[in-house]
């Protein structure tokens, strides 16, 4: 999920937001509604563009409006089932892409709309990719992201990463990498927040307590020491502000070669460590 929280997420209403808003009903595309700036709407369009203005004033994220997000140079759907990707979860894909064949296995650990299961998938077909949710209204929109995107490599399967059975499907198999961007917000960092994302993106998928923020990073690191190949690396996206602790917590587990790497707006953001 990629919760870029301190960033503006584009709810201010721009000339670019509302070209994106005619290029989504009239079919054209930005650079050519730049070259026709007379351009006269259907009154149906009208409508449409006039109520989507009016739920972006509410707060809504423009990709609920549109109804897709762009991820890694496709169209993801989106809407309020799980969170919007975020582009610094790109770049967490890129690395694993980066650094691995295209006939491992991987587990994707909250997988959400299915952006980064489905991703690697595309770029890795020989991949065999498992992706895990505990939300069941995720898991819809993920499989219809791998319909929409015609995806077949990705097996989907509900699960509470907390309370993992060793009879759960995913317990009895062995993995060459282990990814999630997990739940890493901490209820003290709400007032960082932007609106369209507290009012809109599932909390279930944002939030960790403060007295025990890295819950699910030591959870997913307990279940790497026994799930992951030889050679096997866990990769995360993280909270910048608990970039430290959660490479030391990796370290005090065992990992090794724990890497720590920033986000295009240089914060730091993910992590990779191997067995």
């Amino acid at each position: 999920m990629g919760y870029a929280f301190f960033i503006d997420m584009g709810q201010e209403i721009t000339p670019y937001i509302k070209r994106l808003l005619m290029s989504h009903i009239t079919g054209l595309s930005t650079v050519q509604l730049l070259a026709e700036p007379n351009l006269q709407l259907t009154e149906e369009q009208q409508t449409w563009f006039d109520e989507a203005i009016v739920r972006l004033q509410n707060n809504e994220p423009i990709q609920h409006i549109l109804g897709y997000s762009e991820f890694y140079g496709r169209k993801f759907k989106c809407d309020r089932r799980a969170l919007v990707p975020r582009p610094e979860t790109e770049e967490l894909v890129d690395w694993i892409i980066s650094m691995h064949n295209a006939q491992c296995t991987i587990l994707d650990i909250g997988t959400g709309t299915g952006c980064i299961a489905l991703s690697l998938a595309k770029e890795l077909p020989l991949a065999k990719v498992t992706a895990l949710d505990i939300s069941i209204d995720a898991l819809s929109l993920a499989h219809e992201n791998a319909e929409m995107l015609e995806v077949g490599n990705v097996d989907f399967t509900e699960g509470d990463i907390l309370n993992m059975d060793n009879e759960h499907c995913v317990a009895r198999e062995k993995y060459a990498v282990i990814v999630s961007n997990p739940p890493y917000v901490r209820e003290c960092e709400k007032a960082k927040m932007e609106a369209n994302v507290l009012e809109y993106d599932p909390h279930i998928a944002l939030f960790v307590s403060n007295e025990d923020p890295l819950i699910f990073y030591r959870a997913i690191g307990e279940f790497g020491l026994s799930h992951l190949e030889k050679d096997g690396a866990l990769y995360f996206e993280i909270n910048q502000y608990l970039s430290q602790e959660t490479c030391d917590l990796l370290i005090a587990m065992g990992y090794k070669n724990v890497e720590l790497r920033e986000d295009i707006n240089g914060n730091a953001r993910m992590i990779k460590a191997t067995l």
